[in-house]
């Protein structure tokens, strides 16, 4: 997967994410993560960010990457942009 903006953007946000959760002491803070990006990232966007994971997750933070197998991927049906 190229690195276009919009994955660039995407890599960034988890990042953040998970550098968030990091600074926050709580006992998975990969869990965290997941449950975060689970209720707030719309499915484009989960789908984009597991695509890039199985790719090899250039650029995610390893615990972004922790956080990849919670994340769930949207129903195929689900094609909200």
């Amino acid at each position: 997967m190229s690195h276009d903006k919009g994955t660039q953007k995407l890599v960034r946000m988890a990042n953040q994410i998970a550098a968030f959760f990091a600074t926050q002491g709580g006992a998975d803070g990969a869990a965290a993560v997941a449950e975060h990006i689970n209720r707030f990232w719309e499915p484009r966007m989960r789908r984009q960010l597991l695509a890039l994971v199985a790719a090899g997750g250039t650029g995610l933070s390893p615990l972004a990457l922790a956080a990849a197998p919670a994340i769930r991927l949207p129903d195929p049906e689900d094609h909200r942009a």
